[in-house]
Order: structure tokens, then sequence, then C-alpha cells
């Protein structure tokens, strides 16, 4: 296993990767513009390393999740300054979008303090913006070189990511839940039976933390399969497009295009996907019986949403606040968020190695 878990203090002592440096801040120059969003935001990408082994980090896609790109914008910095002889360099090469999509990020500001420890529930329920389908940007790449239908960022990356003219070995996409019973990893369907020695890593490294994992029975909806506590197959867009058929809305499903897992898959090869889903705010209690239903999961649903329309309503955030925290709701910190994703990217890893 390659150990960079051990590294991870180093990672975030890193600063930060900037964008658009602020005044006195150190720019990161290994950021490179890879085009426009649709309301001409750039979208950046960095590459390092000339290793064999090709991996693809994205985050970002859905902006209402923050710590994937607050993760790669730290590990962005401290890949750029490594030496060049170093394992991390001379192993792989690196492929990394901090963020598929700035414009989101730009709508969820408001909440998104940067150096947040945790994440405040009440400006979360009071803020937050999500892309719904056919603007998702995880579910938004091109169908095929002449698809421009889709979104501009997804065109960029998908332009990009064929410039490597060659197959990828690990590709993750850094994603989150906002309400969650604790950790949940997400794997590609064609690796799990290649997964064991990854699952227990991941199993530990929340164990030393000290959070139980979440699971949840979806019995294959949206491609959602269970494959033990804490671990389920990722989703894929041929599900997701069947769930909204089966529910009689053919004009939803229509908006689904290939996530970026499938996209690298599409490269050739065998890589291993998974995206990583940690909670904002963890809500115990949730699946202890899987259902479905699951009645915890519902009753936090049923929570979650009264505290929203409270606040959107002129409720005071201390009384939400209080409440919340009454009821067992904390939230979950931004570092060990950052931790387990790191876990389940070194995993990751040296499954690929094994493969090589």
């Amino acid at each position: 296993m390659l150990h960079l878990l051990s590294r991870f203090e180093e990672v975030l002592a890193s600063p930060p990767a900037h964008y658009e440096p602020a005044a006195g801040s150190v720019a990161t120059n290994a950021l490179i513009p890879l085009g426009l969003s649709r309301e001409q935001r750039v979208v950046y990408g960095a590459r390092f390393g000339r290793g064999g082994c090709r991996v693809s980090l994205i985050a970002g896609c859905h902006s209402d999740e923050p710590v994937g790109p607050r993760f790669l914008r730290h590990l962005v910095r401290y890949l750029q300054d490594l030496p060049t002889g170093d394992e991390l360099l001379t192993r792989f090469e690196w492929w990394i979008v901090p963020d598929a999509n700035p414009d989101g990020a730009a709508r969820n500001r408001p909440w998104q303090h940067p150096e947040a420890e945790v994440y405040d529930l009440c400006e979360y329920l009071q803020h937050s913006i999500r892309e719904l389908p056919g603007d998702d940007v995880e579910f938004g790449f091109p169908r095929g070189q002449n698809d421009t239908g889709a979104r501009p960022e997804n065109r960029c990356l998908f332009r990009w990511w064929g410039e490597a003219r060659g197959v990828f070995h690990v590709h993750g996409s850094l994603h989150g839940m906002g309400f969650a019973a604790g950790p949940w990893f997400l794997i590609d369907s064609a690796w799990v039976e290649r997964t064991s020695e990854l699952r227990t890593h991941c199993r530990e490294a929340v164990e030393r933390l000290h959070y139980q994992l979440h699971d949840v029975e979806r019995k294959g909806e949206k491609g959602f399969v269970r494959i033990e506590r804490g671990f389920a197959t990722r989703p894929n867009s041929r599900a997701m497009a069947e769930h909204f058929l089966t529910q009689g809305l053919p004009e939803v499903a229509a908006k689904f295009r290939p996530s970026s897992m499938e996209v690298v898959r599409a490269l050739g090869g065998d890589p291993f996907t998974f995206v990583t889903e940690n909670p904002l705010f963890i809500t115990p209690g949730v699946g202890r019986e899987l259902g479905p239903p699951d009645l915890a999961a519902e009753r936090w649903r049923r929570l979650t949403q009264r505290w929203r329309e409270e606040l959107l309503a002129g409720c005071r955030a201390e009384a939400v606040a209080d409440e919340a925290a009454r009821a067992g709701l904390r939230p979950m910190p931004v570092r060990d968020q950052m931790y387990l994703q790191c876990a389940l990217l070194e995993a990751a890893l040296g499954a690929a190695l094994a493969r090589q």
C-alpha cells in the first residue's frame, strides 16, 4: 500500500492553490486554464509527474459539496512543491481538476467559507444551491465528440482527458452529502471483487476517527448496489435515466449524460473509478435498519426540511441550531472529511499499482 496518508498533515500544511490570487498570496503556477464556464469563469486543471500510473481527480461537480475542491487545492500545491525525484511524481502522472463547476461555487459562496473547520447548519440550509438534472456537471459530459449540447465546463474537460492519448488507471470524483450517518464509499462495479483490501483500509480509517459508516439499501436504484456496510457501487447515467423513466418522467431521464467516471472508462483500459461521499452533518441512527424505508432517515429528512422552511420564513438561526443540537445532529469537521478522501485515494492508488 502506498503511504499517502502518512503525508496527510504535509498536504494540509501546503497552502491551497489559488485560482485568482488575493493580494499578498502566492500564485500557483501549476494551474492551467482548460476553458470557460457558462458565465465565463475559468476552469483550471493541473498536471504533475511522469510515472506509469495515470491518475485523474476531479471535484466540485456538485456545487453544494465544497470539501473535495478544498482537498484538491491543497494536493495541487503539495505536488507542485515536491522534488522531482519524489515517488508520487516518479510512479504517477496526475491530472487534477480542483473545481469543475466554478459558477456553482460562486453561487454557494455565502456559506462555503474557505477556512471553515465545520460548516454552519443554518447557513447551509438557507444558502446551499444544487444544480438540477440537465445542469448537473457530474452527469453532464458529452455523449461523443459532436455533442455540443453539453455544458462548456464538461466539454473542456472531455477535450482535456482526450489529450491523454491513452488510458487512465485511476479516476476519482470527490463528492459529499448534506446529511448522513457517516462516511460512504462508492466504487466501480467492475472492481468489487478486487477491493477487499481497499475496503478494509477505508473501514480502518473511519474507525480511527470514531465514525460510523453510512449504510443504505437502494436495491440498485440509480446504480447504487450495496456491497457491505459503508460501501456501494457508484451511480451511472443509464441507471439514473432508468430511474426517472420508471417514474414516468422521460423528459428528466433524457437530460442525463455520461458521468466523469463513464467518460474515463470509455477511454479504454480498466481504470478503477470511485466517488467519495462524506456528510457535512452527521445524522445518528440512519442505517441501523436498512429498510427501505429507513425510518430514521425519513425522520431526519422531515426535520431538515422543516428547519429550512422556518429559516427562510425568518426564524432565528440560534433557535434552529439549538433544536438541531438537541436532536443529536452535529457537523463533520472538514479535516476529517479530507482525511477520508485521502484514505480512499491512497487505497485506490495501491489497487491500481497492484494491477500493473
